[in-house]
């Protein structure tokens, strides 16, 4: 637990942010930094386990095959990221690379090549023979392409989470950890929240509260579905071939299974809390489920699935599974982020959720947006195609 001030007496603020996870810290960072009176309110501890934040690590990529439209909010995330890390003096973000693996003409390969294109990206395209020579670990189909972006990496998520709320409080916020919100309401000129712990008034309310948004949002509820994912540390055969700097992140796109599989180098026991391995996981919607009531076992056939995609492109390099954990995706209708002012309530309440499953990356900058949105009434960065009327 980083802090917890539930016991303070000032009930009036500002600006409320429900949720201090991936987007709630970050937006609490940057109302503090600009000198609003600002309280975040989290129901779980700071970092925690039960949304989409945990794991160690998240991959950050500027080629974009999702949408080309989010690449000027990852430059921006990018300067962002390097900002909190020149004021903490804490390295949030490791550039190790990312390798794309898949058919030419797949979704993700011909999506990186166009946001790359379209934005002057460095990619780098390899044959296959030198991708294998490249990239030893790995199986690569002769029918695949292999795409390397030298500028993409990873971000430490609680580790970011932590100093964004860190940042926030020495610059004046309050964090209340442990208080869940009941119900908001706007009242007057101001919305009114009420906590298990209190009740508040503010000027203005965010709301980032994750796979728990639909149910604090009532609207919108029903376009997003909330899906239990897993995750796994394995040990690898030969380690000292998959550790920071010897590997590197990697997307693939397999030609039977839907979505993406996924993966990162192992990282040294000093740099990470949790499991130490190789870590890889399923880019797709899992069950869906009720976010306060998830069954976080890890299943057989979640095993299987981690085990297809090892057998298969790196053969022989399992030789256990070490750990494995739950997280939850938001999934919006068109698996693009709702990030606006919620309609019906514009002058009071902005809203982010619906980050299905490839937000973190762009925290540093969703915050700041917010932040804008709620102080200011709009962005300069372009956010119009995430807008929350969109499924209408």
């Amino acid at each position: 637990m980083l802090i917890n001030q539930s016991a303070t007496t000032n009930t009036s603020f500002d600006v409320i942010v429900i949720g201090v996870g991936s987007m709630g810290s970050s937006t609490c960072y940057f109302l503090a930094q600009r000198g609003y009176k600002v309280l975040g309110i989290e129901q779980f501890d700071i970092p925690h386990d039960q949304g989409s934040h945990a794991g160690q690590t998240r991959i950050i990529r500027k080629a974009y095959f999702e949408h080309p439209d989010y690449v000027p909010l990852l430059h921006r995330a990018y300067e962002n990221w390097k900002s909190l890390e020149k004021e903490t003096g804490e390295q949030v973000y490791y550039q190790t690379g990312l390798a794309y693996f898949g058919q030419p003409d797949n979704e993700m390969l011909s999506g990186v090549k166009r946001s790359a294109a379209l934005y002057d990206i460095p990619l780098d395209t390899f044959d296959t023979s030198f991708a294998k020579e490249r990239f030893p670990p790995f199986k690569i189909p002769g029918n695949f392409e292999t795409l390397f972006e030298p500028e993409a990496g990873f971000v430490t998520p609680e580790k970011a989470v932590k100093l964004f709320a860190e940042q926030a409080i020495r610059n004046g916020a309050e964090i209340h950890t442990k208080e869940k919100v009941l119900e908001w309401r706007k009242e007057g000129d101001g919305i009114i929240i009420t906590t298990d712990k209190n009740i508040y008034h503010s000027k203005k309310l965010i709301i980032a509260a994750g796979a728990w948004s639909g149910k604090l949002i009532p609207s919108i509820a029903e376009k997003i579905k909330v899906t239990k994912q897993y995750v796994a540390w394995i040990k690898p055969k030969k380690w000292d071939d998959f550790t920071l700097n010897n590997f590197p992140c990697w997307l693939l796109a397999d030609d039977e299974q839907p979505g993406c599989y996924y993966g990162f180098p192992i990282l040294p026991a000093t740099m990470v809390d949790g499991p130490v391995g190789l870590k890889l996981a399923h880019h797709y919607p899992g069950i869906e489920s009720d976010p306060d009531n998830v069954n976080r076992q890890t299943g057989t056939e979640e095993l299987e699935d981690l085990m297809y995609v090892l057998n298969k492109y790196l053969p022989g390099a399992f030789e256990s599974v070490i750990a494995s954990k739950t997280c939850l995706y938001s999934n919006t209708l068109d698996e693009n982020f709702i990030i606006d002012k919620l309609p019906g309530f514009e002058d009071h309440v902005t809203v982010a959720c619906g980050f299905s499953g490839h937000g973190f990356k762009f925290a540093s900058v969703i915050g700041e947006i917010l932040a804008d949105l709620a102080t200011e009434g709009s962005t300069k960065q372009s956010i119009d195609f995430l807008n929350a009327t969109r499924f209408a």
